[in-house]
This record gives structure tokens, C-alpha cells and sequence, in this order.
């Protein structure tokens, strides 16, 4: 089992201070698993806006995604991916993939 995470990166519809790249989520799980996590949260993240009137989900891979939503004055688009951690000096036993 894996540890992953989420990460939501402001790409269009931002102000230049607000382009930095949050985490949805940290978890333990499967590929199959992180994949399916990774599009509940293209299907319910909503960066900014009180209220999406319309939401757009474009599938780049099984492992990120563009999001485009709208509300009533902003439009914003993110790109969501998953990222799988491979190294953490805390772990003792932890090596880089070959």
C-alpha cells in the first residue's frame, strides 16, 4: 500500500498571489484506490467559489485532471493530480524506485 496525495494547482482565473498548489487530501491506499479519489475530488472541489454554477472535468491521465469551474463571477481552472510518495528520509527502510 501506497501513501498518496492530492494536490489542486491554481492554473487560470487566479491572481498571481493565489497560484499556490493545496492539498486535498493525504491517504493510504491502492493505484485503483488514489485514481478514485482523485476524481471524487475533480467532481466536488470548489477552489474559491461559494456557490459552482457549472464544472468541467478534463481527463489528462488516470492521474491528473483539468478543472474548470464556474461560478456566478469567477471562472477558474485547476489542474488536479496524484502524486504517490517513492522516498521519506523518516523511514528507515525508505529507497528511491530503480
Amino acid at each position: 500500500m501506497s501513501r498518496w496525495t492530492v494536490l489542486a494547482i491554481p492554473v487560470d482565473g487566479v491572481s498571481e498571489m493565489d497560484r499556490n498548489a493545496r492539498t486535498l487530501a493525504v491517504f493510504d491506499g491502492s493505484a485503483e484506490e488514489a485514481e478514485s479519489a482523485l476524481l471524487e475530488a475533480a467532481r466536488t472541489y470548489e477552489h474559491r467559489l461559494w456557490k459552482v454554477n457549472r464544472r468541467e472535468i478534463f481527463k489528462c491521465s488516470s492521474r491528473s485532471y483539468f478543472l474548470r469551474i464556474h461560478g456566478r463571477m469567477a471562472t477558474y481552472g485547476l489542474l488536479l493530480q496524484l502524486a504517490e510518495l517513492i522516498h521519506d528520509t523518516a523511514e528507515p527502510t525508505s529507497t528511491f524506485p530503480a
